[in-house]
């Protein structure tokens, strides 16, 4: 009884709390691109060939979109700017925080901004970081206390409205020449480097003009009233000393590193070969746009920034379209409107093909039960479907609202094979209403031909089933067999996605 007593006076404390306001600023911005750096040397004289245009690369390869960081990382002579949702303390996540050490210690300007969702349970790694002069360290919506679950569980209780609003966004910027955005969080798993299971991602690496628009918006975010200094929300833990004992930690991980199958795999690549000889192919186009959600829309007051600028991008493409559109959302739930949108665009004679994870490859099983609600009006609205398979030996953990990830964590969109979208967005309310969400737009024929043949190889028979109604019935289809009910996943899976289904908390997935 004593200890119960105790929790529960824990409980109201910490679920009083609340986080104070961050204190003004003075703005701080990226550093302009320049001509001393490798970079520049580099990348300027493609971008003088090329005016108004902007060069643009797929990275669909774990080992290759690892590579384009950790390279961009080691050569960069000015400025390293990082916006991430996740980042795990892995091998490769622990190599990429070498990297940026590596960087600030040669004077590189290094600034780090990372969803507190995340971070705070690696909080004191990220204040060490912290600690080097030359690395900058901020948290997006952070949470008012930095250690302990109790804790946690009290405050994001307490202040849900604002806890439930997250920084979803994703991009690495190197000496403001090159920039890589997309749907990959830094981890084992985002970069085909996991043991059990590794998530089928995508990449926009881009140099130009572009990356200056991705400067501008993490700037935007770096200084809103959101992003708060880790050493002003635990100045304590921001010391020479906690630095010095995160380098002896990593340490071993990068030698470890060096001699995993990762390592080898990583240097047999061929367009990992190709980046570090200075031969990859990009695409020049002048037909891009970059967009950012406003950071405001995380502190959830009024309409206006509740609303979507990637979807009302997106919902542009779907207007335009003449002919074929590819959907790629790993977290699929586009709810009644989006359903009757999709159904609608489907009966005016253009192809609507959507890709989404299975059950069985799905590791939060209420986004499931909330796409299953309308499945079956898709379908009857003419929209195809197909489910991907959980990667074959690999197994997907499961849970109620489950981990950042999926086996499929691609967020892509092509029309007429020419006009693409790359980003972090899932079509989802979540997506849609509480996280900020970020994406490229570009029309090229190239990249177009480009993601239409990875949605070709994704929903394959050996990758996906095809999802079909017969005489009203659901059906699964590989070209193997054919299933009357969502294949390969277990009861547990099942029983949540029942539940979620039932429950309708589409609002939150």
């Amino acid at each position: 009884m004593k200890r119960l007593l105790v929790c529960l006076s824990v409980l109201l404390l910490v679920g009083c709390a609340s986080l104070k306001p961050r204190p003004e600023m003075p703005p701080d911005t990226a550093l302009p691109p320049g001509a001393e750096t490798a970079l520049d040397r580099l990348i300027a004289p493609a971008e003088a060939r090329n005016p108004d245009k902007s060069a643009f690369r797929l990275v669909s390869e774990g080992t290759e979109a690892f590579a384009v960081r950790a390279r961009s990382a080691a050569i960069a002579g000015r400025s390293l700017d990082v916006q991430t949702y996740i980042w795990h303390n892995d091998t490769t996540g622990a190599f990429l925080a070498y990297r940026l050490l590596e960087a600030a210690d040669r004077g590189v300007k290094v600034r780090l901004l990372v969803d507190d969702m995340d971070a705070r349970g690696k909080h004191y790694s990220f204040a060490a970081l912290d600690a080097h002069p030359d690395i900058q360290v901020r948290l997006f919506n952070p949470f008012q206390s930095r250690a302990g679950k109790l804790r946690f569980v009290a405050e994001a209780v307490g202040d849900f409205k604002r806890i439930n609003r997250r920084m979803h966004n994703k991009s690495w910027i190197a000496d403001n020449r090159i920039a890589v955005v997309g749907g990959r969080n830094l981890g084992d798993e985002y970069f085909g480097a996991s043991e059990e299971v590794n998530f089928v991602d995508l990449d926009f690496a881009m140099v130009g003009p572009v990356v200056r628009d991705v400067s501008a918006a993490f700037d935007r975010y770096w200084n809103s009233e959101a992003a708060y200094p880790v050493h002003l929300l635990a100045p304590k833990d921001v010391t020479p000393e906690a630095l010095t004992a995160l380098r002896a930690r990593i340490a071993p991980l990068v030698q470890e590193a060096g001699s995993l199958r990762y390592a080898q795999e990583l240097k047999n690549d061929a367009a990992v070969q190709k980046l570090a000889s200075g031969d990859w192919p990009m695409q020049w186009s002048s037909d891009y746009r970059f967009i950012a959600d406003d950071p405001l829309k995380a502190m959830g007051d009024g309409e206006a920034v509740a609303s979507s600028d990637v979807l009302a991008m997106l919902r542009l493409m779907l207007a335009s379209a003449k002919g074929q559109i590819h959907i790629i959302s790993p977290y699929f739930v586009p709810g009644e409107a989006g359903s009757e949108r999709l159904a609608e665009v489907a009966r005016s004679r253009r192809q609507v093909s959507i890709l989404t994870n299975s059950l069985a490859a799905n590791d939060v099983a209420a986004v499931y039960g909330g796409y299953s609600r309308w499945r079956k009006p898709l379908l009857q609205g003419g929209v195809k479907l197909w489910e991907l398979k959980p990667t074959a030996g690999n197994k997907v953990k499961s849970g109620l609202f489950g981990s950042s990830g999926a086996s499929l964590h691609t967020k892509a969109m092509v029309v007429d094979s020419s006009r693409v979208f790359v980003g972090s967005y899932n079509i989802d309310p979540r997506s849609t209403s509480l996280n900020t969400e970020q994406g490229v737009f570009v029309e090229h024929p190239v990249i177009g031909a480009q993601l239409d043949q990875l949605f070709a190889t994704q929903t394959a028979g050996a990758r996906a089933w095809a999802v079909t109604l017969e005489d009203d019935a659901l059906r699964w289809n590989d070209g193997g067999g054919t299933f009357g009910r969502a294949p390969g996943a277990s009861l547990g899976k099942k029983f949540q996605a029942w539940l979620a289904k039932v429950l309708r908390i589409d609002a939150q997935l």
